[in-house]
């Protein structure tokens, strides 16, 4: 039996497309352990959500498809949280925030967006991610990679989502 885990990379600083390649095979080589399988959707590029920058963003959905028999507990959640970080750190060390905890420029963003139907909070890790409905590229590669994805707290379809979205330019919807 499978899992599937929805993660969403984002780079906007240094060679983004280089970066985020490292990322993915930092994600195979993290989750060889479970068997994973991966599948990568088409960049989609767009200017910073949450901050003013003159970098521009190319983010991509990742699915990965691990072995897992049972249902996932705390602990195994915050695990993959944990090897996600590392997979971070591993290829930048640069913060996410300045000094005062606004965003900034990052090399590469690794967020776990959804984990089957799991519904899940901790200090560190809220399932599925709670700004994801208002992230256009997040859901863009969502569609292609989980079209038939429902979100299990408010049942909409990830397709619903992305409709609400739109096209749009700055790549962030109402919320």
């Amino acid at each position: 039996m499978y899992s599937e885990i929805y993660i969403s990379l984002g780079s906007n600083s240094g060679d983004r497309h280089a970066m985020i390649g490292r990322a993915v095979c930092g994600l195979a080589e993290a989750f060889a352990h479970m068997d994973a399988t991966i599948k990568v959707a088409e960049p989609v590029a767009g200017p910073a959500v949450g901050f003013v920058s003159e970098n521009p963003f190319v983010n991509v959905g990742v699915l990965l498809s691990v072995r897992k028999s049972n249902a996932w507990t705390a602990a195994e959640l915050e695990s993959l949280l944990d090897a996600t970080q590392a997979v971070e750190r591993s290829i930048s060390s640069m913060p996410h925030r300045n000094a005062d905890g606004s965003y900034r420029d990052r090399e590469i963003d690794i967020d776990i967006i959804a984990v089957d139907d799991v519904v899940y909070s901790s200090e560190r890790l809220v399932l599925p991610h709670p700004r994801m409905r208002g992230r256009y590229f997040v859901l863009r590669p969502m569609v292609s990679l989980l079209p038939g994805w429902r979100h299990p707290a408010t049942g909409l379809a990830v397709e619903d989502m992305l409709s609400e979205c739109g096209d749009t330019e700055n790549h962030a919807c109402a919320e």
